[in-house]
């Protein structure tokens, strides 16, 4: 029997949808408390909070909802986890995806990705490694081999898990999301490049705090220059056909978020269930 699509943020972006995520601390509570709301999926915050890997495992089980998998007839959690992981780019890090993606997470946000060899490192950091030549071979896969846990959350077996354990769009089977922050002048002019030389890349993910505060005004999202580089980042996105993330959706900009074509949305979780609502809406969702 076929596999359904178990990652909700994809599911939405490959249908052409608008996907709803939100940032959650990294335990328990928060894990049960976003696990039956509206959103497609939860990153959980462990660049900014404690990376704490037993913390992951727990939230993990949290998200399952027992009566939830019955009366979907599906092994997905209603809202798929992901995590924002704590090394910038320039670090090169690989260590840290390999031990999330073990515990079973669907996709990593990477914090300051500003090169097409920092973005080749986040995608090949999220792949198993396959012979040379094979299809969709680069960006080379060097994730370790290691699929116990996260098949068993996924609810499949280990071989189904390496057929689906890849990065999404490069792979259309794919159940990983591969999600890059652009936060910083020298990405922001590299995007165009990196989405260009780099598959595997489902999402970017606008840092206006970090981005506002290179450009010189500190979080001043609404001064021309801060706007002027947002719209750049969100037209090099929408050229390459990548969804591109607004990581603040309040209220007062909730339509005009929707209207200028930005895929991922972030509305904050719990006390914005109307801006939520009114986003799902305005999405036809």
């Amino acid at each position: 029997m076929a596999i359904p699509r178990l990652n909700g943020i994809i599911k939405a972006l490959e249908s052409g949808k608008n996907a709803f995520v939100c940032f959650q601390p990294g335990d328990t509570a928060s894990a049960q408390a976003v696990a039956t709301e509206k959103y497609d999926g939860v990153v959980f915050e462990m660049e900014h909070g404690a990376y704490d890997i037993k913390s992951l495992r727990d939230c993990l089980q949290y998200m399952l909802n027992r009566q939830q998998i019955v009366a979907g007839g599906t092994l997905a959690p209603q809202v798929t986890p992901m995590v924002r992981i704590p090394p910038n780019g320039a670090e090169m890090n690989q260590w840290i995806a390999k031990q999330v993606l073990d515990q079973g997470v669907f996709g990593i946000v990477w914090p300051h990705i500003s090169t097409v060899e920092e973005a080749r490192n986040a995608v090949a950091s999220c792949r198993y490694a396959r012979p040379a030549g094979a299809p969709r071979y680069e960006p080379a896969g060097q994730r370790g081999d290691a699929p116990t846990n996260a098949a068993r959350f996924w609810g499949i077996s280990a071989q189904d898990y390496y057929d689906r354990a890849d990065v999404w769009p490069l792979d259309p089977k794919g159940e990983i999301l591969v999600a890059i922050m652009c936060e910083d002048v020298v990405g922001m002019k590299n995007l165009p490049q990196i989405l260009k030389e780099v598959p595997g890349i489902g999402a970017v993910i606008i840092g206006e705090g970090d981005l506002s505060q290179n450009l010189g005004f500190p979080r001043q999202y609404k001064h021309p220059v801060v706007v002027a580089a947002i719209n750049e980042i969100l037209s090099a996105c929408k050229a390459a056909n990548v969804a591109c993330g607004h990581p603040h959706v309040e209220a007062d900009n909730v339509d005009e978020v929707v209207a200028q074509g930005f895929k991922w949305l972030m509305p904050r979780p719990a006390r914005s269930n109307a801006v939520l609502d009114k986003a799902l809406k305005l999405s036809g969702r």
